[in-house]
């Protein structure tokens, strides 16, 4: 269970990062990164963050070059947020695929339903 600082830090840390993303995607028409979730450690020395990266098919290659250039998406958040948080957090950068279940499950529960209700029968009244 998250404590109420991880929660406030993680939210801070979700809102920079989103405004960072933000304007290095202005950069690269047809991109689009947001963080869906943070999660801080209790020890406050890590953060994970979770990416929602438009278009999907480019998602492994987006993430590669975010996680490359990590430690400057770093130095800037601790720019940013340096009269709130003594320490910046160490990043990590991972994909967000919950959307992408959710559209799967989706579509599955929709071929299961037209394959149920396939072509009904009349019925003899």
């Amino acid at each position: 269970m998250e404590t109420t600082r991880q929660n406030k830090i993680a939210r801070l840390l979700q809102k920079e990062l989103s405004e960072v993303f933000l304007s290095e995607t202005r950069k690269m028409p047809g991109v689009m990164v947001s963080v869906s979730v943070v999660r801080v450690s209790p020890d406050l020395s890590v953060a994970r963050a979770y990416l929602s990266i438009f278009p999907s098919d480019k998602a492994e290659e987006i993430l590669k070059s975010i996680q490359a250039s990590a430690r400057q998406i770093r130095y800037e958040m601790a720019q940013r947020v340096r009269f709130q948080l003594r320490k910046m957090p160490e990043l990590s950068f991972f994909i967000d695929d919950s959307l992408d279940y959710a559209e799967r499950i989706d579509e599955l529960l929709k071929s299961d339903s037209t394959k149920s209700t396939g072509p009904s029968e009349p019925s003899a009244s």
